[in-house]
């Protein structure tokens, strides 16, 4: 493959080839080697309340029905009729015992079994029974917590072992609380004119912050005064497999349990009381980290957990070097206060959401990088060096963690050729 990176630690360079961004044969390896192999996220389990629940959405291009049958057992089926390719469930999201297909009405039970079909008579008596005429599982699915990913392939390591390091920080976004984590407030999608990988980077890029969303950063001074003062400070964390998080200290506030005076000083005594009661579950030391700490992680390839301001999940598919689609969900405790909702989903949409104070920059700072890749000629790499000349911790702004994700891609591609 001829897009690949350059790492010269000794030499302080790590270079991306530009044509990683662009080339349509890269593009299709990417499908081949990387989302056709890794585990990718699917959902989380409060999507589907209770037994009948399901949703559908597309993984990797693919069609996926994703539901609880009557017993409450999760499944994950291509969303396919196997009579002729149609897809059976039309509906985004809903209660169903039963999925009909609306072409020739072959009906499905929610575990995929084919239960009836118009004029069976013309059929043998086992046609029903026989396996090629189910509704088709994924190859693999599973889940850590409530997080469920799934694996178009039979082969490969586990869902824990892929996790390494990253199984973790998943684990503490669910000790945010001891009822249960949920998806609330809907779901956001947009799209993006440029490559997913940066998007990938831009996630866990700690070095834009102070230029991109210098408007935010000064808006949280005026807010909070010496609390909203608070540098970004903390660094990167090479969590295996490509994985990688950002963990530090900043300005805004958290609805776990880290006030801030822009949320009036009625809702103090609330969030008190809400780390009083995680120190009681987790130690003062877990407590203090999770309630005082912000993280930005990739789960490669992508899937972005941020525990920062609110918690985001948010993944994203390209279907072209040049075009990706973009789905974000907000996670809260099932416990929290009306209250206390309302300035989380603000803090949500207010730097995340199609008109906050981040997402709109983000965008375009990625698609002004697609756009500028046109120029050819010489500029054939970026330069994803920072922090390699740096002694001692890694700094905030270091990129370090975006080397993690890259060292990954790059495995993956070229292991191929071997």
């Amino acid at each position: 493959m001829d897009a690949r990176i350059i790492s010269e630690p000794s030499q302080n360079k790590f270079l991306v080839p530009r044509k990683a961004f662009t080339d349509q044969a890269v593009f299709e390896r990417e499908y081949a080697e990387i989302f056709n192999k890794c585990w990718l996220y699917l959902g989380h389990a409060s999507e589907l309340p209770e037994p009948g629940s399901f949703l559908t959405r597309k993984v990797a291009r693919r069609p996926i029905l994703f539901n609880r049958d009557r017993h409450g057992e999760f499944h994950a089926l291509f969303n396919a009729c196997p009579h002729r390719g149609a897809m059976v469930c039309r509906e985004r999201h809903g209660k169903s015992p039963a999925f009909m297909c609306m072409y020739h009405g072959w009906t499905f039970g929610s575990d995929g079994h084919l239960m009836t079909l118009p004029g069976a008579a013309g059929y043998p008596k086992d046609f029903k029974t026989d396996p090629q005429k189910q509704m088709v599982h994924v190859p693999r699915l599973d889940r850590i917590g409530d997080f469920f990913f799934l694996n178009f392939s039979h082969d490969g390591e586990d869902l824990a072992t892929y996790l390494a390091d990253a199984g973790d920080y998943l684990n503490l976004v669910s000790e945010h609380s001891e009822s249960g984590m949920a998806v609330t407030g809907g779901t956001q999608e947009y799209a993006i004119r440029g490559n997913w990988k940066l998007l990938a980077e831009n996630s866990v890029d700690g070095y834009h912050a102070a230029c991109t969303h210098s408007t935010y950063l000064e808006y949280l001074k005026n807010a909070n005064g010496a609390l909203g003062a608070t540098p970004l400070e903390g660094g990167g964390i090479d969590l295996n497999n490509g994985h990688a998080v950002i963990e530090y200290s900043a300005p805004w506030g958290r609805p776990v349990a880290s006030w801030v005076p822009l949320w009036g000083e009625e809702g103090k005594t609330e969030i008190d009381g809400i780390y009083g009661k995680l120190q009681k579950r987790l130690g003062e030391k877990r407590a203090d980290r999770l309630a005082h700490k912000n993280r930005n992680m990739i789960i490669f390839p992508n899937l972005v957990v941020n525990d920062i301001m609110a918690i985001t999940v948010r993944t994203f598919f390209p279907t072209a070097p040049d075009y990706l689609e973009v789905n974000a969900w907000s996670l809260a405790p099932v416990e929290e206060s009306d209250w206390l909702r309302k300035y989380r989903l603000f803090n949500f949409t207010e730097f995340l959401g199609p008109g906050g104070f981040a997402t709109p920059d983000d965008v375009e700072a990625i698609e002004k990088c697609q756009q500028g890749y046109a120029v050819g000629g010489d500029a054939k790499y970026n330069d994803i060096s920072k922090g390699l000349a740096r002694e001692g911790e890694p700094s905030f702004d270091d990129e370090m963690q975006m080397r993690a994700f890259w060292t990954e891609w790059d495995r993956r591609l070229s292991a191929a050729e071997d």
